[in-house]
């Protein structure tokens, strides 16, 4: 139940569907496993598993949901290989070539008839409704699976009307700033890792893992003109992460102290395990996103 990344989203109006009333809806798109000639199938799941059956769960004015995704493994060498083959017998049995329309309609041939003999991968994306904040947070490194499960979700409950954060202070001036000028906000501390670009669409960037951020090394790229894209941090000794200029707060870790607060729960009782981790870990990634909000000087209006 603790994020490993998470992506925030503003909503422009209040959220009033109680848990209830939005597990109901959720219904409409529960999944299911992909039919045999299905290459990809995404639905509602029960957030705290376990025999529980609520599509949505509730603690503390925030909405846990769970968004399952199925697809069938189909390399596209395997597929083009095929392809070729089927090409090359028509065009050696009927001495004609092959043009792009019909080549089109093979290939989805042959992508129909290998889907039913294809793995399948599954994955899982949570996100939680804060409705007292009126943010949303998603577990995705990805913006495409984010707006992925919020598309779905839009679909379910007929609007959700969410927009992106905006700062008044640009991200990457400001951590590039952080590292010029040796002056992080008080509760954070550098980590050892960043990446740096070039201005423009095809400049250049550097990554550097374990390396002392505040050297000469990085120094002489940040000189050079080189932004901050990603800053490796640690927030008030609870969470480790790394910070991009999009906002995104990616490869979540939090600390050993806050994990184990719940470890007098048994852990046969994993529905209340999961309960009381999701209280912790929304706690300290709502508070850690107004934090984000205000060293970057608040939303702007």
């Amino acid at each position: 139940m603790w994020f490993k990344n998470t992506r925030a989203f503003r909503l422009s109006t209040p959220f009033a569907l109680s848990p209830e009333a939005l597990g109901e809806k959720l219904e409409q798109r529960a999944f299911e496993p992909c039919a045999k000639s299905q290459a990809l199938s995404i639905g509602w799941v029960a957030p705290l598993g376990d025999g529980s059956e609520a599509l949505a769960h509730g603690a503390g004015g925030r909405l846990l949901i769970k968004l399952k995704r199925e697809e069938k493994l189909l390399p596209s060498t395997v597929v083009r290989e095929q392809l070729e083959e089927k090409v090359a017998v028509i065009e050696s049995a009927q001495a004609r070539k092959v043009y792009r329309k019909e080549r089109l309609t093979l290939k989805d041939e042959i992508v129909q008839d290998c889907l039913p003999r294809a793995f399948s991968r599954s994955s899982a994306v949570y996100a939680y409704i804060d409705t007292r904040t009126n943010w949303v947070f998603v577990d995705a490194a990805s913006a495409a699976r984010a707006e992925e499960l919020l598309n779905l979700l839009r679909e379910c409950i007929g609007t959700f009307p969410v927009i992106l954060p905006q700062v008044n202070n640009a991200p990457s001036a400001t951590m590039t700033g952080w590292l010029a000028h040796h002056n992080l906000p008080d509760d954070f501390a550098l980590g050892e890792e960043c990446e740096l670009r070039e201005l423009g669409e095809e400049g250049g960037v550097v990554r550097c893992r374990g390396v002392d951020l505040l050297s000469e090394e990085v120094e002489t790229h940040l000189n050079a003109g080189k932004q901050v894209a990603r800053l490796a941090l640690s927030w008030d000794e609870r969470v480790k992460l790394v910070l991009a200029e999009d906002l995104c707060l990616r490869r979540l870790k939090f600390s050993e102290e806050l994990m184990k607060e719940n470890e007098e729960i048994p852990e046969a009782d994993n529905a209340a395990r999961l309960d009381a981790d999701f209280a912790l870990m929304s706690d300290a990634v709502s508070e850690l996103q107004d934090r984000v909000i205000a060293i970057f000087g608040g939303e702007a209006e």
